[in-house]
């Protein structure tokens, strides 16, 4: 039964209900997330002696679940760790006093937050703290708006490439090189603007490029896998799990260990998470912890590109019956 052959009153009363709800949903995904952002068990190292890190160590237990602290022998090996992707910053022991290491590439928000943390509690102490920015973000895009807001046009692009695929009718070989070939483009376009104009991403161009191409085929393939074994319902489904779930569970203006649980596990195991990770790994870090996130994405791209395939294998094989099912009845008149 199509929708339009139902009453037109039912018809009124599902769109009552399905406006409400969508709006209901939206606001729970977008607004949840940013009214409780706050430090839980963010990974953050403390150098020095043992006898000298001691305090500080208790002091920033002291908020607790807040932090989840790493120690370190020297300075040295904390910024091995920053660089590292282990840990987000570090406060380092000195005889000259305590000095704050921090790196606004993996996410300025943090960094502020570090700054401020940690800042607030020297000023307790009487004693003031210098500090470094040991992988700072892009000179020209300090706050790092470039990456966070690169997320919804990412998504907006796959569900376009999904849509546009599915509604189509292509066949199933067809539609995974249309995908592919759009991604890739996505990927080139994307690189183009945010690294040589903007100058926003530093790294290596080709990878910089491959990242957003492959974010792209994530959700592209999420979205039209889902279609090609759900039909049309797919691509609502697709669509509502990569826009209202991926995109605001991202974490792309903060940080995962900043959501709520589980919206930050959840949005790493999506592509919008999953590609800024990556991202930052990429053109911040040399690669450093970019193989989870790289493997989240060839997962969702592979199990989309298969979930075509064989969408469009067992629709091909199953039309011809149904057509033959309805010409009988016409056969025996």
């Amino acid at each position: 039964m199509s929708p339009t052959s139902l009453p037109t009153h039912r018809r009124i009363a599902a769109v009552l209900v399905l406006v409400p709800t969508l709006v209901a949903l939206a606001l729970w995904a977008f607004a949840w997330p940013a009214a409780r952002t706050a430090p839980r068990d963010l990974p953050l190292g403390v150098a020095g002696p043992p006898a000298a890190t001691a305090p500080v160590a208790q002091q920033l237990e002291q908020r607790k679940g807040a932090f989840d602290l790493h120690r370190y022998a020297d300075e040295a090996e904390a910024r091995d760790a920053i660089e590292d992707r282990e840990v987000y910053g570090a406060v380092v022991v000195t005889p000259q006093g305590p000095k704050l290491l921090t790196a606004s590439a993996a996410s300025p928000a943090v960094a502020q937050l570090l700054q401020q943390a940690v800042a607030h509690q020297a000023a307790s102490s009487g004693q003031e703290i210098a500090t470094e920015d040991v992988v700072p973000a892009a000179a020209s895009d300090p706050r790092g708006a470039v990456l966070n807001t690169s997320v919804l046009p990412l998504v907006l692009a796959g569900i376009g490439a999904g849509v546009a695929v599915t509604l189509l009718g292509l066949p199933g070989l067809v539609a995974v090189g249309a995908l592919t070939g759009s991604a890739t483009l996505v990927g080139v376009v994307a690189a183009g603007l945010s690294q040589n104009w903007l100058d926003a991403l530093p790294g290596d161009w080709w990878a910089v490029a491959g990242t957003f191409a492959l974010v792209a085929l994530a959700v592209s393939g999420a979205v039209a896998g889902l279609a090609a074994l759900l039909g049309r319902p797919g691509l609502g489904l697709g669509a509502l799990l990569m826009m209202l779930i991926g995109n605001p569970f991202s974490a792309a203006a903060s940080a995962p260990e900043m959501l709520p649980e589980p919206a930050g596990v959840i949005g790493q195991w999506l592509p919008p998470g999953a590609g800024v990770s990556l991202l930052r790994s990429v053109a911040f870090f040399d690669g450093a912890s970019a193989v989870g996130a790289a493997m989240t994405l060839t997962w969702w791209a592979v199990l989309g590109m298969a979930a075509v395939l064989v969408g469009r294998a067992v629709r091909g094989r199953t039309a011809p019956t149904a057509d033959a099912a309805e010409r009988e009845p016409a056969l025996a008149g």
